[in-house]
């Protein structure tokens, strides 16, 4: 049999087995890392939140990975950040160092040859240098102002060479520093929605008012319209809701499916306000789109007026949103 075959071969059981021991030795090394965190953790972050430029993030190999990702979390944090390459550093990149960074060097021996000239150039122009490697007296910790020793722990390579669990373990410590130092910035969730306008994550951080329908699409009648009239306006505006507006135009109440079913009887003679539900559930224009959500979900509405403070009594609606609105934008 060749290789192909025997892996073939191999019982589910087997595979989901060696599965779970790689996953269980990796958190085994990430609860060593855990408990390892001293003085020398606070000492990074209060470097990192007192720098005057960039944090800028070294490393080599898989280090150089992990590095990449660790400077893109704290980007997207509030904290400038950028990687740099050791090897393509000796070849122009070191210009990308300059005072008023910090430097963050990640190895797992500590004693990476590339790692050299970057170490030299950060002591050059005065950079203080936070140092991320598993053996004391290496050449990354010897370097280092602020010595980050990661527990020497084994890999989850069936032979211990490949990088695996001490790449777990240096993710998991550069995501500590970053969400630590984030916390301490104070970064706010509309923070972060500045820094990732696209994607999942910026709508959910989106305020409702760039995503309602705006005052074109509002389904609004007066508190005299007669039901046929304010049914054919709830019809036409396809939310299942109807807003009630006062002589002023503020949102007296809203008519719901609900609401006609309750006054089935009375629809041929009543107008809009007497059907209304008074005093409806509205949404501030700067709620944030992922709060929009798990607040129709809670009070178990699929839509709702916006207005400009949900606390300040009756206004005028400045906008609608439905539900599937949300869910089509990748929330839920």
């Amino acid at each position: 049999m060749d290789q192909v075959e025997v892996a073939t071969a191999l019982a589910a059981s087997s595979v989901i087995a060696r599965g779970k021991e790689v996953i269980l030795t990796e958190a085994r090394g990430l609860g060593l890392l855990a408990d390892a965190l001293d003085d020398a953790f606070v000492a990074a972050c209060q470097t990192i939140i007192a720098l005057r430029r960039q944090l800028v993030v070294t490393g080599m190999g898989k280090s150089g990975h992990i590095a990449r990702k660790v400077a893109a979390t704290f980007a997207a944090t509030g904290t400038p950040a950028v990687y740099v390459h050791p090897g393509e550093a000796g070849h122009g990149d070191m210009g990308m160092l300059a005072p008023g960074d910090v430097l963050l060097v990640l190895s797992n021996s500590g004693n990476t040859p590339e790692l050299r000239a970057v170490l030299a150039y950060a002591r050059k122009i005065g950079l203080p240098v936070i140092g991320v490697a598993s053996r004391s007296g290496s050449l990354v910790l010897e370097a280092a102002d602020i010595k980050l020793q990661t527990p020497k722990v084994r890999e989850a390579c069936s032979v211990n060479i490949a990088p695996t669990t001490s790449t777990a373990v240096q993710l998991a410590l550069g995501d500590a520093l970053a969400m630590t130092v984030m916390d301490m910035r104070g970064v706010s969730r509309s923070d972060l929605g500045a820094l990732h306008p696209g994607g999942a994550i910026g709508t959910a951080v989106a305020p409702v008012r760039d995503l309602m329908h705006g005052p074109s699409r509002l389904p609004l009648v007066s508190g005299d319209a007669a039901m046929p009239q304010a049914i054919s306006v709830m019809t036409n505006g396809c939310f299942g809701l109807l807003g009630v507006i006062d002589s002023m135009g503020r949102l007296a109440g809203v008519i719901t499916d609900g609401d006609l079913r309750r006054h089935f009887e009375d629809l041929g003679t009543a107008c809009a306000a007497d059907v209304m539900t008074p005093n409806p559930k509205v949404l501030p224009q700067d709620m944030l789109a992922s709060d929009a959500l798990q607040f129709l979900n809670d009070h178990k509405i699929t839509a709702a007026f916006v207005v400009a403070d949900a606390a300040s009594g009756l206004q005028s609606p400045l906008g609608i949103i439905h539900i599937h609105d949300l869910l089509r934008q990748g929330l839920g």
